[in-house]
Order: C-alpha cells, then sequence, then structure tokens
C-alpha cells in the first residue's frame, strides 16, 4: 500500500530470500532490525560493520549470520541478492547504494528513502498470510495501518477464509455466555472461515450477521430430528455437513465440554471419520458470576468453587450430583440449569448442612442486554425466584463470596 500523494510509483513484490545472500553494512539498532527481518525470511544474511550491538553479536556468535567486523568496502555486495545499507555514516550508506545501482541489487538506505531502489515496508504476519504495508513516507502511518490489518486478522473482525488448501472437517468453537466480545480470537477466526454454521440458542448469536451471505446458518434448536434424539439429529448434520466438503463450525455457548454435549459430537465424529478440533470458550460458570461482580473465590473467604447442572432434581435417581456433599461443603456452589429446580435444590442444601442466611445471586441471560439479577438467602431463594419471574437461561451463585458485593 502507497500514499496517493507519493510522486514515485512503486512495484509491490514479496522477496523468497531462503538461502539468497542479503548484505547489511552497519550494525546498530536500525540494521539489527532488518537482521531480523531478513532471517524470518531465512536468507543468508552477512553483516558487514565494525561495531554491532549486542543482539547482532550474539546472531553471529550462535552461528545465524556472518560478521565481518570491519569498515564496508568495495565487492562486499558481490553475490548479494539484496542489500541494506544502514551505517551511521552517509557518505558509506551512499557507497553502497551506488554499488547495488551498479551491479543491479535492489538496496534499501536506512536514512535516504528516495536514494533507496527498494523501501522496507511494515511487516507482520498471521496465520500464513503477511502484511507489508508502505506508507509513502511516513512510516508511523504504516505500522499503524499494519496493526490494523493484523489485529482484524487475529481477532476475525477482518475475514480472510481460506480457499486453497481448506481441509473439510467440523470445530466445536465455545463461543463464551453470550456477548459476542468474550469469544475467543481463534474462535472467531474460525467462524469467519465457516461454510456452514451449526448454532446454539445460547451462543453468541450477534456474530452470525457479520457472516458472508454464502455461509449456512443451521438453528440447532429447530433441527427436524422426528423420532430420533436432538443430538443423534445434530451429530447428523455436522457429519453430513463435512463429509460434504464443508468446514463446519458448531457454535455452542460457553465452552464445548462443560455441560454442552461437545464430547458427544467429538466422539460421533471419530466414529464417522471426520476431523474434529475444539476451541474452548469462556465458561459461564465463571465469567457471568465475575462479570456481575462476583468473585468466585476470595482469599479467607472461599477455597473452593463446584459447578454442577441442576437439570436433575436432587431427588431424581438420574442424578449424578452428591446433594448432600454440597451442603456440608462452605466454599462458593455454581449450579447451571437449575432455576426451574431451584426450590428442590435449596431444600437439599438446607437439609443438608448450608445455613439459611447463605447469600445468593441469581443472574438470568448474564451478559447480554437483557440480564437481570437477584440477591437474596439460601432461606429465600424459591420465593425470590418465583417473585421476579426468573426464567432459564439463569446462573445461581450460592456462597458467602455474594455478600462480598
Amino acid at each position: 500500500m502507497s500514499a496517493t500523494t507519493d510522486p514515485t510509483p512503486v512495484y509491490p513484490a514479496a522477496l523468497r530470500l531462503a538461502g539468497r545472500r542479503a548484505v547489511v553494512v552497519g550494525g546498530g539498532v536500525v540494521a539489527q532490525r532488518r537482521v531480523l527481518g531478513l532471517l524470518d525470511a531465512r536468507a543468508d544474511v552477512l553483516v558487514v560493520a565494525p561495531e554491532a550491538t549486542p543482539a547482532v553479536e550474539a546472531l553471529a556468535d550462535g552461528g545465524e549470520i556472518r560478521w565481518e567486523r570491519r569498515p564496508y568496502r568495495d565487492g562486499d555486495l558481490a553475490d548479494a541478492w539484496y542489500a541494506v545499507a544502514a551505517a551511521d555514516d552517509p557518505a558509506v550508506n551512499a557507497a553502497v547504494a551506488r554499488a547495488a545501482e551498479a551491479g543491479r541489487v535492489f538496496c534499501s538506505r536506512a536514512d535516504s528513502a528516495d536514494d533507496s531502489s527498494a523501501w522496507t515496508p511494515a511487516v507482520g504476519r498471521h496465520d500464513g498470510v503477511t502484511v507489508a504495508v508502505i506508507g509513502g513516507g511516513d512510516p508511523r502511518r504504516a505500522v499503524d495501518v499494519r496493526d490494523g490489518v493484523l489485529e482484524g486478522l487475529r481477532d476475525g473482525t477482518l475475514a480472510a477464509p481460506h480457499h486453497r488448501g481448506r481441509t473439510p472437517g467440523v470445530a466445536l468453537v465455545g463461543g463464551g455466555p453470550g456477548d459476542p466480545d468474550l469469544i475467543t480470537v481463534r474462535g472467531r477466526r474460525l467462524l469467519a472461515e465457516a461454510d456452514v454454521v451449526v448454532a446454539d440458542r445460547l451462543g453468541p448469536r450477534g456474530l452470525l450477521d457479520e457472516l458472508a451471505p454464502d455461509v449456512e446458518i443451521i438453528d440447532a434448536s429447530k433441527i427436524p430430528y422426528g423420532r430420533a434424539l436432538a443430538q443423534d439429529a445434530i451429530n447428523e448434520v455436522l457429519i453430513e455437513r463435512a463429509k460434504a466438503g464443508k468446514f463446519v463450525v458448531r457454535l455452542k455457548g460457553g465452552d464445548p465440554f462443560v455441560f454442552g454435549r461437545g464430547f458427544e459430537e467429538v466422539l460421533a465424529c471419530a466414529e464417522a471419520g471426520v476431523p474434529c478440533s475444539v476451541v474452548p470458550g469462556i465458561t459461564s460458570s465463571i465469567s457471568v458470576p465475575a462479570l456481575a461482580g462476583i468473585p468466585v473465590t476470595h482469599r479467607g473467604v472461599a477455597h473452593e468453587f463446584t459447578v454442577v447442572s441442576g437439570h436433575v432434581a436432587p431427588d431424581n435417581p438420574k442424578s449424578l450430583v452428591d446433594w448432600p456433599a454440597l451442603g456440608r461443603m462452605t466454599g462458593t456452589l455454581v449450579i447451571l440449569m437449575g432455576i426451574e429446580r431451584i426450590a428442590a435444590i435449596a431444600a437439599t442444601l438446607l437439609a443438608n448442612g448450608r445455613a439459611p442466611e447463605t447469600p445468593v445471586a441469581v443472574i438470568q441471560e448474564g451478559t447480554m442486554p437483557g440480564e437481570r439479577r437477584v440477591q437474596t438467602t439460601l432461606g429465600l431463594i424459591a420465593e425470590a425466584v418465583a417473585e421476579a419471574g426468573i426464567r432459564p437461561p439463569a446462573i445461581v451463585v450460592v456462597g458467602p463470596v455474594v455478600g462480598l458485593t
């Protein structure tokens, strides 16, 4: 990229210098930066300078570059493909530039862009993409543009999907508690590359509006499954689309492996021979209380926290939770999917040792615009939830940490 006001037109090209000679004249800080960039390109680097920075000297001692500890002289650019004139003396840089011009070697002169046959751009790399920006004589502008592009690539706001060498498969992406800003950087990047997105109701649905028009979006809660189990139907959709050559993102709320049935999807893909990767997400069991100002642990108050599912009542034979043990504990208890059975859960905790005055917070639709919060005690929780009309999804936090806010 170059500024439209720049009178000198440039032809952007990417030099493949791996194994090819690059000569750097000068050993100061500027030369050091150029050396590091050339090493990233795997060039055969020769430094010519009487003195050098400790970093350059260390590279020479380690055998990564060759350093001729002397002034520049005619003939140093022999066999060079690229030259950098970065000496402290402008006369030396001018001599290097003249020699490069005579030998048809492209040369970047650090002290004079006008006298350079090659300009060094602001460079950054991400996921196989090299971003190189020329600011038309304004290096700081070039850096700002480069950083903006890299940030967009890294957080997924600048879509750059792979079009060659793409591998069909499935990625289970934890979308966090619901706020689109709380998905991971990798999760957002993979979402931007998806051909198909199978989305949960509790995932960050606001991100779906940013997808390209040709991306197939499937609402997991509306997949027709007839007499089959809903999860089986979801597994079938993931496998079918992946086997059709698509890259499928299964966008889930929270973390795929925290009450998300994600591992069932991993096993189904493995059995079908479909590649499957997992991107962890920020679980709502910790993030929602944190954003509401409730730490799940605090020195001198809680040395433990336990996360349980309340989708099965404590007296149900199918429950795998040791509710009596939770009643005897003094740490923080976070209950997911338990709001519809909160009366029975509270009664069980009280019957097994939790005090009625134990602080409790209930957070509905945490991190979302419709977030609501009720703070009460364990003895009054059932009445408070009913009075406030709290409905799923909601998280219940039980323990002394609630009283800190």
